[in-house]
Parts: structure tokens; sequence; C-alpha cells
């Protein structure tokens, strides 16, 4: 690789890694800032805690 070649991969290197500028930044929108998807079957309701029945354990 001639030096010619070295220097236009490090400037490529440079271009590829150097920051996003602050107002730049700010300017997008967060695609993670949105509401979570609701669910299909989503009544809005509570489900009712179901107890575990006596003597069962969650422990295998």
């Amino acid at each position: 690789m001639s030096e010619v070649e070295f220097e236009l991969l490090l400037d490529a290197v440079r271009t590829a890694v150097a920051p996003i500028a602050q107002e730049d930044f700010l300017a997008q929108p967060s695609p993670r800032i949105q509401p979570p998807p609701r669910a299909a079957n989503d009544n809005e309701r509570r489900w009712p805690l179901v107890p575990w029945p006596e003597g069962w354990s969650a422990v295998s």
C-alpha cells in the first residue's frame, strides 16, 4: 500500500468515526421515545391475582 493510499484510507476512517454535531444530533427524533404498542387483547382491566394452590412451589 502506498503512502497516498494509506492517507486516503485514514481520511475515510476519520470521516466515518467523526462525532455528530450536537445541534444536528438533537434535531433528529429518537425512535426510542415512542409509546409501547398495545396488546391486541388489551381490555384495559387489571387481571385478577390467581394464588398458587396450597402445597405447590414455583421451584422445580
